[in-house]
């Protein structure tokens, strides 16, 4: 079935709605660049996906060739709350750990309303970029 997904400003916050099954990295990679351009398109860095109804299917090597092209696309100083079904909780802790450590500013969240707060009231990281340090 593939990633489908709805991608829409609402309230200076690039909001995800996706659902379907991602397989592989091939799937994720046009998801994230669609998304990544919308933050282009309307000039925001903050992204907020609900991927509570998107089922994973990657391996561990595809997680982390996804977290690299992220970190290689991803534009300074973004943020990304990730909304995820808690039986996927584990896998998206994986994940979050794996981008902190490249440098993207990510959190792991089961409910939507915390990670909208996250989002607008979280300051940035204080002290150097992680990705030019």
């Amino acid at each position: 079935m593939g990633i489908q997904y709805d991608i829409h400003n609402h309230k200076g916050i690039v909001w995800v709605r996706a659902r379907g099954t991602a397989r592989d990295l091939g799937e994720f990679q046009p998801y994230c660049m669609a998304i990544l351009q919308a933050c282009k398109e309307y000039q925001l860095d903050r992204i907020l996906c609900d991927e509570r109804d998107l089922a994973y299917e990657l391996s561990i090597t595809d997680t982390y060739y996804l977290v690299e092209f992220l970190a290689d696309h991803a534009p300074d100083g973004s943020r990304a709350a990730l909304v995820c079904d808690p039986r996927d909780l584990p896998e998206d802790l994986f994940w979050e750990t794996a981008c902190i450590n490249r440098g993207l500013y990510v959190r792991v969240f089961t409910d939507i309303e915390e990670a909208e707060a996250w989002l607008v009231t979280e300051p940035p990281p204080s002290g150097p970029d992680p990705k030019t340090s």
